[in-house]
């Protein structure tokens, strides 16, 4: 299998993945406050939404991707 191939099945898995979930959520530890040896941590959530088009797009360029590999083949 050539890098084409492959990276048009990669594009086609995470389209797959952003109009399936279409978001993701990660945590990222905020330093609040520190007083000394005291140290105030704060664990905040952040929402990341993948837009629509972008996943219709990731599917449409591996398509593309793979026509390619499959007639240089």
């Amino acid at each position: 299998m050539n890098a084409i191939k492959l990276f048009g099945i990669l594009l086609l898995a995470a389209g797959l993945a952003a109009l399936v979930y279409g978001s993701f959520t990660y945590t990222k530890p905020t330093q609040a406050a520190k007083i000394g040896p005291i140290e105030l941590v704060v664990n905040e959530q952040h929402n990341v939404t993948i837009p629509m088009w972008a996943g219709i797009g990731a599917i449409v360029a591996g398509g593309v991707l793979l026509l390619v590999a499959g007639k240089k083949a």
